[in-house]
C-alpha cells in the first residue's frame, strides 16, 4: 500500500510541476518520415490495400524507430500484426541463441548478396510470412540486422499500443513482492484506466540505491534514493546569498 502511495503522490507531483504535452516539433517529426517511404518498398503488397491510410501510435526515432514504424505500417495494411510480432521475435532469439549466426548478421564485410540469400533461406525454412521475410530482406540489405534486437523491442511498443495494451518497466534494488507487484499493476492500471491493459516488467538496478524508476506511456517517474540525493547534493552546492539570511 504505501509502494502504492508513493508512485500516486509522485505521478501526481510530476503531473503538477511538468507541462506534458503530446505535440512533436516539426524536426522531431520529420525524423520519422523516413518510415514511410521504407514501408512502401514492396515488402507489404496487400491486393486491395495500397491506399490504407496507417497512423503509428507511438513517435519512435532513429533508424531502428523509422524501421519499427515501417514494419508497423506494412503488418497492419496486411493484419498481421500478432503474426509478425511473433515471427520478428522468434528470429530475434535465434540470433540470440547463435553466436555464429549473431556474427553473421554484425559483420558488414559480408557481401550484400549473401547476406540477402541467408536470409532467405532462413526465413524459407521458418516458414515466415511475405511481410516479415520481405522486412528483413530489406533489412539485409540495408545492413540494418545488426540492430534488429533494437527494431524488434520498438516493434513490439508499436504491436501493444495497436492491441490497446501499455508497457510499464519498474526498477528496484530488489525483486517486488508478488502482493507488491500486483498491488503496483493494480495502481497503474487505475491511472491508466480501462481502455487499456498493464503489462509489468520487473528490473533491478541496485544502483539506484533505493526507491523506485518508473517508466510507461513514454514518461519516467525517477522516485530513487540515488535521483534524490543528487538533488540534495546540488542544493548544497548552491553558493549561499548572505541577503536572504
Amino acid at each position: 500500500m504505501a509502494l502504492c502511495n508513493r508512485v500516486r503522490s509522485g505521478i501526481s507531483l510530476f503531473n503538477k510541476s511538468t507541462s506534458l504535452t503530446s505535440h512533436r516539433s516539426n524536426l522531431q517529426r520529420s525524423l520519422v518520415a523516413p518510415s514511410i517511404s521504407l514501408a512502401s518498398r514492396n515488402y507489404a503488397n496487400v491486393p486491395g490495400e495500397k491506399d490504407k491510410k496507417v497512423k503509428v501510435p507511438l513517435a519512435l526515432y532513429g533508424g531502428s524507430g523509422n524501421y519499427a514504424s515501417a514494419l508497423y505500417i506494412a503488418s497492419v495494411k496486411a493484419n498481421a500484426i500478432e503474426k509478425v510480432e511473433s515471427e520478428l521475435l522468434q528470429f530475434v532469439e535465434a540470433v540470440k541463441n547463435s553466436s555464429i549466426f549473431s556474427q553473421f548478421l554484425k559483420d558488414l564485410s559480408v557481401a550484400k548478396d549473401v547476406r540477402v540469400k541467408v536470409i532467405q533461406e532462413v526465413c524459407g525454412e521458418a516458414k515466415f510470412s511475405d511481410v516479415t521475410k520481405n522486412f528483413l530482406v530489406i533489412a539485409a540489405e540495408n545492413g540494418r540486422l545488426k540492430n534488429i534486437d533494437t527494431i524488434a523491442k520498438k516493434f513490439r511498443e508499436l504491436a501493444m499500443a495497436y492491441k490497446g495494451e501499455v508497457k510499464a518497466t519498474v526498477t528496484t534494488v530488489v525483486a517486488l513482492p508478488p502482493e507488491e507487484e500486483k498491488a503496483l499493476k493494480d495502481t497503474l492500471q487505475e491511472i491508466i484506466g480501462s481502455g487499456a491493459k498493464v503489462h509489468l516488467e520487473q528490473k533491478i538496478d541496485p544502483s539506484i540505491l533505493g526507491g523506485l524508476v518508473l517508466e510507461f506511456s513514454q514518461k519516467v517517474f525517477d522516485m530513487s534514493i540515488k535521483t534524490r540525493a543528487q538533488q540534495m547534493e546540488r542544493i548544497l552546492r548552491e553558493p549561499i546569498s548572505v541577503d536572504n539570511i
